[in-house]
């Protein structure tokens, strides 16, 4: 009798869970000092947020010199590519909260829940990153995912962002629906909720086994398509980025976006087996993505508009790593980091800049509305500047480095229609790039030249990270890929 109820208690490593802990009670702590703080002073409340995640950071660097090891019956992984995933997103939500204050009391809207909402999609985003548990992955999709909801409407009193975070429910839920139903199809086939089943099921040559197997990654790539912005499940993102408070917007365009891509990277790298299947469908949505991104941000006028279609692109870039990935084991992974290390800088840097355009209330995100920044905040024009060519790929930036990596992967594992698509596609992005750019060094008339907030100290200090981020990694680039590889 005592024999039938007897359960194992699982050996649980805490240390590896730390990183993940630390970020999750310091949202607690903003979460409790919130409801005691004054409704229009956040101060407090942003010091507690930043000083979590860097305790946290403190506690990542102490584990790169422990060894590799999983943790709550192998429920998380604690691996060169979950610590460094870890890393881009601590530095992605540090950035985002720092510059958030400033544009929220400009934007009216001071909620002190957003930072509490912000470090738990933060927490979402790392347990995607960590585990090879298709149900954690999925957990923490939903984590990631149900804060964004909530960030993406904080501006109630504008229909745009009601309208942004009920189309981006909507469409999420409808996402998560197809993952879901895709990890049912490989627990069938598996019998198991851990990816490194796959390889066995399929080894087994047992047809029912592999159908269940092949519709079950169509099922969680349909799923993770729409999280990471892949054509044609991209439609929601330029519309929710435009309607999101821009601060959400720039979390959600690197965080948001590192996470499903951890996730899509463990999911791809697992069904390796199955690369006769899904490598060419995947080749084929990269060059979509990278032509439908770049050619509808040729025509848009709203500068968030323009980014998020940016974002879409940059999603088509990094699907090459993980086509690289499928024809040689030994390359592909240091590229994506390093690519999604840069585009963090470049995207969250721009969209920090872009943030000017919130003032008394009101936010102005077209093109125009930046016109005459660079006699208002020339140090904001010239960061506007910097993060648009290094989005472009001008060297000595990383934007630069990143494409290069890819360029050079895709040429070593045979891909060079991949490569030849990338070039021309970094040719095209040039226009809508240096429009931004050029729409910060117009002088327009006295009255435009007033739309533009000052920048907070907070910001400004942003604007100088991000700066530092796009040069630093690229100069240091053999420091800095050593660093994020664990060695």
């Amino acid at each position: 009798m005592d024999k039938a109820f007897h359960f194992p208690i699982p050996t649980i490593e805490w240390f590896a869970l730390l990183p993940i802990l630390i970020v999750a009670l310091t949202g607690i702590c903003a979460f409790i000092v919130e409801m005691f703080q004054p409704k229009r002073e956040n101060t407090l409340i942003v010091g507690i947020s930043i000083g979590g995640l860097l305790v946290a950071a403190v506690a990542l660097f102490l584990q790169m010199s422990e060894p590799l090891y999983s943790t709550a019956s192998d429920l998380l992984l604690r691996d060169t590519f979950g610590s460094a995933m870890q890393w881009i997103l601590l530095v992605a939500c540090g950035l985002t909260i720092l510059f958030s204050e400033g544009y929220l009391r400009e934007k009216r809207i001071p909620f002190g829940e957003f930072y509490p909402l912000v470090l738990w999609s933060t927490v979402g985003a790392m347990i995607m990153a960590s585990t090879t548990s298709l149900l954690v992955i999925f957990v923490g999709l939903e984590i990631l995912s149900v804060s964004l909801y909530v960030m993406a409407g904080m501006s109630r009193s504008e229909e745009k962002s009601e309208e942004s975070a009920l189309k981006y429910f909507l469409l999420g839920a409808f996402a998560s629906g197809f993952f879901l139903y895709g990890i049912a199809f490989v627990y069938g086939a598996t019998g198991g909720l851990d990816l490194d089943f796959v390889g066995t099921a399929w080894a087994h040559h047992s047809e029912t086994t592999r159908v269940l197997l092949v519709f079950g990654l169509a099922m969680m790539l349909i799923g993770l398509g729409f999280k990471t912005s892949l054509v044609p499940f991209h439609q929601w993102t330029p519309d929710v980025y435009q309607g999101a408070p821009t601060n959400v917007t720039a979390f959600m365009a690197t965080a948001s976006k590192i996470g499903a891509f951890a996730a899509l990277w463990r999911v791809l790298a697992a069904f390796t087996v199955l690369g006769n299947y899904w490598v060419p469908v995947v080749s084929a949505l990269a060059i979509l993505t990278m032509f439908v991104g770049n050619f509808a941000a040729l025509v848009q006028k709203d500068v968030k508009r323009v980014l998020g279609y940016s974002s879409i692109a940059n999603a088509g870039y990094m699907l090459i790593a993980m086509v690289a990935h499928a024809k040689d084991f030994h390359v592909g992974a240091s590229t994506l980091v390093y690519f999604l290390l840069s585009y963090t800088f470049m995207t969250l840097g721009a969209f920090a800049v872009v943030s000017l355009g919130a003032k008394a209330g009101t936010e102005g995100t077209k093109l125009e509305d930046l016109n005459g920044m660079w006699k208002r905040s020339p140090f904001a024009a010239i960061a506007l500047l910097i993060f648009c060519a290094s989005l472009i790929g001008i060297p000595p930036t990383a934007g630069f480095i990143g494409k290069f990596l890819l360029f050079f992967d895709a040429l070593k594992t045979g891909l060079w229609p991949l490569a030849l698509v990338l070039a021309v596609n970094s040719v095209i992005s040039v226009y809508y790039y240096l429009g931004i750019a050029r729409a910060a060094f117009v002088a327009d008339s006295e009255e435009t030249e007033q739309k533009l907030a000052k920048p907070s100290p907070a910001a400004t200090s942003v604007y100088a990270l991000c700066i530092a981020g796009v040069f630093g990694i690229a100069i240091f680039y053999a420091p800095v890929a050593t660093f994020l590889a664990g060695k």
